[in-house]
């Protein structure tokens, strides 16, 4: 029950959290959000790194922690290819994006109310779908060691903050009542909850479950940050604040993993 309520906190909270801080600031602008993203990419890093594959290695061995990680990449790449089949991105596979809208899987924005409210769905969609192994962690690491659930709830709950920025603002933009958007923004954390219940479960089958749950975590929240997150802030920011920024993640994220 405790591992459920995790998951709740990292995912609902972290997500409503980010929808109700873009209900009340007025500029959400692509640098503002990519500087968020930075550094929730950089506390990322330090739950896998501090976290989760040390725990997976030690249950287990680093041939079944490599295999946690490249499956949980190849997961992420083929949920990628989904979204993208609903963006219709046929021409751009492999396209490095230009701003948090393009990064999030958003379709062509247009001052309108209709493209904004469906670029703001696919926007939910997509980040509810990054939030499955991010539940995932949580749900099998806390099987193993509540103390680690605990310090991955705490660090998925900063990533998803910026998350929810980057959801409501275009359903804001697309006249939905507030009220409405911080409902949607706390519906894309859902997705971890089902993730925490399915690394529950076969995280507690044996050992071996286990590591590999964490590790495919792991490879999954890597891809994401160092094939998404990093590249796309310092390209929309366009100077070395980007990597400051997601340094003093990584360093808080190695702070909070000694508590």
């Amino acid at each position: 029950m405790q591992i459920i309520m995790f998951s709740m906190i990292a995912g609902i909270f972290g997500t409503g959290l980010g929808g109700i801080i873009a209900t009340l600031v007025k500029s959400n602008s692509d640098r503002t959000t990519a500087g968020f993203l930075s550094f929730a990419g950089g506390v990322m890093i330090s739950i896998v790194c501090f976290g989760l594959i040390p725990e997976a290695k030690e249950i287990s061995n680093i041939y079944i922690v490599i295999f946690g990680i490249v499956l949980g990449a190849i997961a992420i790449m083929f949920l990628n290819r989904i979204v993208d089949k609903i963006t219709d991105k046929r021409k751009s596979k492999l396209k490095v994006h230009e701003t948090t809208k393009e990064l999030f899987h958003e379709d062509m924005v247009i001052l309108n109310r209709k493209p904004m409210l469906r670029s703001g769905i696919i926007m939910l969609v997509a980040i509810g779908l990054h939030n499955i192994p991010e539940g995932l962690a949580i749900g099998a690491s806390g099987v193993h060691d509540i103390t680690l659930g605990i310090m991955l709830t705490i660090m998925i709950a900063l990533h998803n903050i910026p998350e929810g920025l980057a959801i409501a603002a275009p359903l804001l933009a697309g006249n939905v009542s507030k009220k409405k958007v911080i409902l949607l923004t706390t519906l894309a954390g859902v997705p971890t909850l089902i993730g925490a219940i399915i690394g529950m479960m076969v995280g507690g089958i044996s050992d071996l479950t286990l590591a590999i749950s964490l590790s495919l975590a792991g490879g999954a929240m890597l891809y994401v940050v160092f094939g998404e997150i990093i590249p796309q802030s310092i390209l929309i920011r366009k100077d070395r604040v980007a990597t400051i920024i997601t340094l003093s993640g990584m360093i808080v994220g190695l702070l909070l993993s000694q508590i």
